[in-house]
């Protein structure tokens, strides 16, 4: 009998997944002091190679891809099992089933998924900026159906490869699949209520904190601390080529970056997904 006791903490790249991990990590800890952005231990990336090998005993450098994405299920497995306490799992893959024929994150150790969905006209200024890519490729990225992170044979990295698709088939791939029950947090949200969103949060994973704790642990997130964070000891999870990975976290930024012609490929892409979550008007034009 499987514990049901993960968290998955899912998201397309810059949807708002770091803030709430360090914000959980603040919840979580005993001490006055904002936790370290580089100690998230507590939710840890669920496409860590070293991970994966310490729980297979197999080197991961020679297996290939599918193979590897066969083994995770059962490492999750070896981690729900071994632990007592509610274990969080950052995600950045999309939804999918293996070679197997089962998912990639069982549903019988799943205590949940909370979802970060981000405007993708502002998740694209963001993406491009901490990938240092320029915005036309970074267009190209968010629509490319076969976008994958660590895909590369050429050279090891430190996590495994992870499938995410399109910005849309990465969001359809978590809400729609019947596995596993999903609480969606949209980050605009996040940012204009972040009390009240983060609060439900914390009532959906059935963690027992007060008010005042969760006002505390908010207080030790913000953006400006996380931001002074890094600029004094760096963050371990930023690309190499980025210059940081807390940059603005605005809602709306895109209007100083997109043009015409680029802010309409993204919604003519993504179109009935923006609807959906309140990004576009039913006449197609931006609302954020």
């Amino acid at each position: 009998m499987h514990k049901k006791n993960i968290i998955w903490l899912a998201s397309y790249p810059k949807s708002g997944n770091t803030w709430f991990r360090v914000f959980l990590t603040n919840l979580l800890s005993d001490t006055d002091v904002p936790a370290n952005i580089n100690d998230l231990t507590d939710t840890s990336i669920s496409s860590s190679r070293k991970i994966f090998d310490e729980y297979t005993g197999l080197s991961s450098s020679d297996l290939t891809f599918n193979e590897i994405d066969c083994l995770r299920p059962e490492v999750y497995r070896m981690q729900s099992d071994e632990s007592d306490e509610i274990l969080f799992k950052k995600v950045h893959d999309k939804y999918y089933i293996t070679e197997r024929e089962e998912p990639l994150f069982p549903a019988e150790i799943t205590k949940g998924v909370i979802y970060f969905i981000r405007n993708p006209l502002d998740v694209l200024v963001s993406f491009a900026y901490h990938s240092a890519k320029p915005i036309e490729k970074m267009v190209e990225t968010l629509n490319n159906s076969n976008f994958a992170f660590c895909n590369q044979d050429d050279k090891l990295q430190n996590q495994l490869r992870q499938i995410l698709g399109s910005w849309s088939d990465h969001v359809e791939s978590w809400i729609t699949q019947k596995d596993t029950p999903v609480h969606v947090i949209r980050y605009e949200d996040m940012i204009e209520n972040t009390f009240d969103i983060f609060k439900n949060a914390v009532k959906y994973i059935g963690l027992k904190k007060s008010d005042s704790e969760i006002n505390e642990a908010i207080k030790k997130s913000e953006f400006s601390v996380l931001a002074e964070q890094e600029k004094e000891d760096g963050f371990k999870e930023k690309m190499i080529k980025s210059k940081s990975f807390f940059r603005k976290g605005e809602i709306g930024d895109w209007k100083n970056f997109l043009d015409k012609n680029t802010t309409e490929e993204i919604i003519s892409n993504h179109n009935s997904l923006m609807k959906e979550f309140g990004y576009i008007d039913n006449n197609s034009k931006p609302i954020y």
